[in-house]
């Protein structure tokens, strides 16, 4: 049996035609991007509810219809992390809004919400992490959009 260590929610945030990213900056490390999401807590009903409450806490946001569409899975200590990836559309923002403890330590340095063209040279045009990700959404950007066009979305 495979022990999970830990479950990460991340959005595949969709604004537009614009990925909507965290820009993280660290002392002694260059800039590079991440998706907004975070760890699934105890208390979270689900790994969608999981999403929801990152995206709220890391952007004053709301993540609309989300679907998973890519699963990564890491080795850590004595299992594996998995992220659940979710494509969504952002319904509204209001960074005065963010609630995320991490925006109160400095020392884990800047998080600067950024917007990308969802196109491959849009994605490879960053040092999106992981590499993994960053590799699977160059390859299907236009085939991901192409999901909302096909999908009736809820508020």
């Amino acid at each position: 049996m495979v022990n999970v260590v830990r479950r990460n929610a991340r959005a595949i945030l969709i604004d537009g035609d614009d990925l909507v990213l965290i820009k993280r900056t660290k002392p002694g490390r260059e800039p590079y991007w991440v998706t907004v999401g975070g760890g699934v807590d105890p208390e979270d009903p689900s790994v969608e509810d999981a999403l929801r409450r990152e995206v709220f806490e890391e952007l004053g946001g709301n993540a609309v219809d989300p679907v998973q569409v890519y699963v990564l899975t890491e080795p850590k200590d004595d299992g594996i992390v998995v992220q659940h990836f979710f494509l969504c559309r952002l319904h509204g923002m209001d960074l005065s809004r963010r609630t995320g403890a991490e925006f109160g330590r400095p020392e884990r340095g800047g998080y600067e919400v950024v917007r990308v063209p969802f196109t491959r040279e849009g994605i490879r045009g960053i040092d999106l992490m992981p590499p993994e990700l960053a590799d699977y959404l160059a390859a299907n950007a236009e085939g991901l959009l192409s999901l909302f066009n096909t999908r009736v979305t809820r508020s």
